[in-house]
């Protein structure tokens, strides 16, 4: 994988001075045509061995470019911080907005490497990784983003030789460290792993660029040309999107999962309370248990159709908790910045350290329901939205998340009263919308989109719960309940495994 990058490539000094003016000249022009445009982001990954010039190209890059358009992520060993939440959580929140640059100094595939080369993690939990690098890659390029990937190759010689003269140049001598030597001695089983690395993800959507780092000049004409051909080629070739899921079958029956459930289920006051009581006390014990508190966090979510009851379910849920271990998010249409990043951005800046709770109050299913229905997105977006939030809820889950999803459901005919008794009562009124009448006239369409959301997402590690809401005090009861059980479940399967 490496023959050609190990070749002595070289470049004349001569020819890279009458090269550069005008590559120049050429980034400048084309950056300000995507940051005008504003249609894509552009995610370059600068990877490689010590002294291949990762750093010399990143500075080269804000010298050619317009820097205040260019942010640099490096990311070492996660922070206490980001090693309370999921691993994907800290790149998440890097991502460079539409018409943006992001460099990333070491990226997603820093770590998995290191702990391969190392011992802390097997092939096989390496393979798992790097099947979701390969999913959350193509979900960036799905949304629109220009992903570039490099790798700066030097053979062991080479790389030797190099970290020498950088050391001998009072310049550069603060470059090289006794790791970088201590990273030398490790160079075949590098080259080993980065090998596989770069073939198990190197993509149609998001392939490997390997470049020679042994000389300067070539290395930077290369990499300026790629960069300066790739953004060109994205703006005079917008993305194709392709439904990438399989068909929705309906059934001939029209039986679905909603129909089927029984809407005429209540309890009576005096039950209620005794209920609602005996399940807050069991999930405020819950939160505060130290198998909790050290190694997991909570992740509630609450959809449904209007006027069901979702905001009545939730303060129940909160009552049970200390107001400090939660918090409550409540989704609404996104703004102009979430606009400019990936539709799930907005849902994992937002998720709980280890011991916290987030509940939302709608979620990023309305990638599948509201923007599915009204036409806020295309076909082939939805389509594929089942799958990566299918990843999504897998990697909060593999972190400890426990992930709680309801979908309150009320008859037509129960939501027509409660739309009626807002429109009459003072105090309601604010809750009751247009929205809510021009959303009830497409019920139809919302009952399909909620049975194939169901039927495409409700996984064994994240499953839905269907809560009959005609009666307020059944639903609550039943969500406290789910909660509980949902917690309890996570805590033992955590003792069987300290057991082992």
């Amino acid at each position: 994988m490496f023959e050609s990058a190990e070749l002595g490539h070289k470049i004349d000094k001569e020819v890279f001075k009458q090269e550069v003016p005008k590559l120049r000249a050429e980034l400048l022009d084309v950056q300000y045509d995507v940051l005008q445009k504003k249609e894509f982001p552009v995610v370059i990954l600068i990877s490689g061995v010590d002294g291949s010039g990762k750093g010399e190209t990143i500075n080269l890059l804000y010298s050619w470019m317009d820097p205040r358009h260019i942010s640099t992520l490096a990311f070492s060993a996660p922070s206490d911080e980001e090693a309370a939440r999921p691993y994907m959580w800290r790149y998440w929140r890097a991502l460079p907005a539409k018409g943006k640059v992001g460099i990333f100094a070491g990226s997603w595939y820093s770590q998995p490497i290191t702990d391969r080369i190392t011992g802390d993690m097997r092939r096989a939990e390496l393979d798992e990784r790097l099947d979701d690098i390969n999913r959350f890659e193509a979900m960036l390029v799905n949304e629109g983003a220009l992903v570039l990937k490099f790798w700066f190759h030097l053979s062991k010689d080479a790389q030797k030789k190099r970290l020498k003269a950088l050391e001998k140049d009072p310049r550069t001598a603060w470059r090289v460290t006794p790791e970088s030597y201590d990273r030398l001695k490790t160079y075949d089983k590098l080259q080993e792993v980065a090998g596989h690395v770069l073939r198990v993800t190197n993509t149609a959507k998001a392939p490997w660029i390997i470049v020679e780092g042994t000389d300067d000049a070539y290395r930077s004409l290369t990499v300026g040309r790629i960069v300066l051909d790739a953004m060109r080629r994205r703006l005079q070739q917008p993305l194709q999107q392709v439904p990438v899921a399989p068909p929705i079958v309906h059934p001939i029956d029209q039986k679905n999962v909603l129909s089927t459930l029984d809407l005429t289920q209540k309890l009576g006051k005096k039950d209620y309370e005794s209920q609602l009581a005996k399940y807050q006390s069991r999930l405020s014990e819950l939160v505060r248990e130290p198998r909790f508190v050290g190694k997991h966090s909570l992740v509630l979510v609450f959809e449904g159709s209007d006027a069901a009851g979702k905001g009545g379910s939730i303060r129940r849920v909160g009552a049970a908790m200390d107001a400090r271990q939660y918090q409550i998010v409540p989704i609404a249409a996104p703004t102009e910045e979430e606009r400019a990043q990936p539709y799930l951005w907005r849902f994992w800046r937002h998720l709980p350290r280890i011991g916290r709770a987030v509940i939302f109050d709608r979620s990023w299913y309305g990638r599948v329901l509201v923007e599915r229905v009204e036409g806020f997105c295309s076909e082939a977006d939805w389509l594929r939205a089942y799958a990566e939030i299918n990843d999504f809820e897998h990697q909060l889950v593999a972190s400890g998340t426990i992930v709680v999803k309801f979908w309150l459901q009320i008859s037509a005919e129960e939501q027509l009263r409660r739309f009626k008794e807002r429109q009459d009562t003072e105090f309601k009124r604010f809750k009751i919308t247009d929205e809510d009448w021009r959303n009830r006239e497409k019920w139809d369409a919302y009952v399909a989109a909620v049975c194939d959301m169901v039927d495409r997402t409700s996984t064994g590690l994240a499953p839905w719960t269907l809560v009959e809401a005609n009666d307020k005090n059944f639903a609550r009861v039943k969500v406290l309940k789910t909660v509980c059980e949902r917690i309890e479940t996570a805590l033992k399967g955590e003792g069987k495994s300290e057991t082992r």
